[in-house]
């Protein structure tokens, strides 16, 4: 898991077109990167949405965001297409990113545990380093420390 302060590893993976995005794609951009369980469902709607109405300040603060599930492209497209979501969805499957960045682990509903997505965010700056992180974190919460860090490091 890459920690403030060090380079975020670069990596590719497929968008909710199919198309490849790569974090070094951004170079010059802040980036907002958000792990979420399952597209469509009411946590991961709640954050996705929130990201989406503060889009704008996230903008003005010369950043972008990407969406980070395993989720298969097609359901990142849907789900994209029916919140109106303006920004990169990316698919990682077999968790390859979601593992190296620390949001892949354990977790435990109705008494079962199971490996499933940890809920989190980072912000990567403009040249690449992690300058914020919060694995584990709540829906709202996750949107609110995000863009509140943007506005503060502007």
């Amino acid at each position: 898991m890459p920690n403030i302060g060090e380079k975020a590893p670069d990596f590719a993976l497929p968008n909710q077109d199919g198309q490849t995005v790569r974090l070094s794609d951004f170079r010059g951009k802040k980036v907002v990167i958000f792990a979420f369980p399952k597209a469509g469902t009411s946590g991961c709607t709640t954050q996705a949405c929130g990201f989406r109405d503060e889009f704008p300040r996230i903008q003005n603060a010369n950043a972008v965001v990407l969406g980070l599930s395993p989720d298969p492209t097609e359901a990142l497209r849907k789900w994209k297409d029916k919140e109106h979501l303006p920004y990169d969805l990316l698919s990682d499957p077999e968790h390859e990113i979601l593992e190296a960045w620390g949001a892949w682990g354990e977790k435990k509903m109705y008494g079962k545990t199971y490996m499933g997505v940890i809920r989190s965010h980072w912000v990567v700056d403009e040249n690449g380093v992690v300058v914020d992180a919060h694995v584990k974190v709540s829906p709202k919460d996750s949107v609110a420390l995000a863009t509140k860090f943007l506005a503060e490091h502007e």
